[in-house]
């Protein structure tokens, strides 16, 4: 971008020092860029090798990946947000590819990894179930769901922070709220590198925190569109058995009530859902109304 003074390149980072450093080729990269760390109640001396080439943000104890980008983004004075990890995994040449894009007139880019760039195969099949679902949802290619490597413009990013979750889903919910509310999303290829240092990452309890992500994505961006099909296949199901029962004994089981109430109350659910998702976006839209008409309201 011809202006660099207004991007802020903001890094999470948690007990990450044998990584961080070789991110200090950012000042000489983009050296009119502010450079971020967010020290997210790191033990080790993440901090003190930062400090030199980074404005460092301490937080007392760790809050967690989501809360530590929320804490740069609050932070940071650039118009277009650079988010990355501290791990190593991202290429800072790549940043001028997402900027390029975000020139363009994208709202938000996402750097998509390739399939050789995931750390195993089960976070290989974990993304590509979260692509898959989230494409449905949003009728639209989604190349990385979860890409923590993205440049957002910082006027609409920080419209949904409150929808933010502390932890390691940020990617996903930002991405489905910026298709939700309209923006423009793009995607470029990038190949991420191995991660210097311990993963902090528990397969175990992160499995089953990533399972109820693929709820979130669909209760985030169109609940109807998930509880729907549910709801009908417990329908279908009910008229199997109701068929099944009426020829074989020309009965009205309890089974077969118990399936047509479960669709009728899972469709409900949705309804109700839906509703919520529409007040959800409708008070993000009234606040950047308001935002607008306070900016254009004359001076007294």
């Amino acid at each position: 971008m011809e202006n660099m003074a207004t991007i802020s390149i903001i890094i999470p980072a948690k007990n990450e020092e044998k990584g961080i450093g070789k991110l200090s080729i950012l000042k000489e990269l983009y050296p009119k860029a502010e450079i971020i760390v967010v020290n997210d109640g790191s033990t080790d001396r993440t901090k003190e090798i930062a400090e030199p080439w980074a404005k460092v943000i301490n937080h007392p104890y760790s809050k967690g990946n989501g809360a530590a980008i929320k804490s740069g983004a609050r932070a940071a004075t650039g118009d277009v947000l650079v988010f990355m990890d501290a791990d190593g995994q991202h290429q800072p040449e790549d940043i001028n590819r997402l900027l390029a894009k975000i020139d363009e007139g994208y709202d938000l880019v996402v750097g998509a990894r390739d399939s050789s760039s995931q750390a195993s195969k089960a976070r290989l099949l974990a993304n590509t179930i979260y692509n898959k679902l989230s494409s449905w949802m949003v009728d639209h290619k989604v190349e990385d769901l979860t890409s923590g490597f993205r440049a957002v413009r910082a006027e609409k990013f920080r419209k949904f922070l409150y929808l933010l979750p502390n932890g390691f889903s940020y990617p996903t919910t930002s991405t489905m709220a910026f298709f939700r509310a309209g923006f423009s999303v793009a995607y470029i290829p990038i190949k991420a590198l191995k991660r210097v240092g311990d993963s902090h990452i528990n397969y175990l309890k992160d499995g089953v925190r990533f399972l109820l992500i693929i709820f979130k994505v669909a209760s985030l961006y169109s609940p109807l569109k998930l509880f729907a099909p549910i709801s009908f296949a417990f329908f279908g199901l009910g008229l199997v058995r109701y068929a099944y029962t009426y020829v074989s004994s020309g009965a009205f089981t309890n089974m077969s009530a118990l399936l047509f109430v479960t669709s009728v109350l899972v469709f409900l659910i949705g309804i109700v859902s839906e509703q919520v998702c529409v007040l959800m976006y409708q008070r993000t839209d009234g606040a950047e109304m308001r935002e607008s008409n306070l900016r254009n309201s004359p001076k007294k």
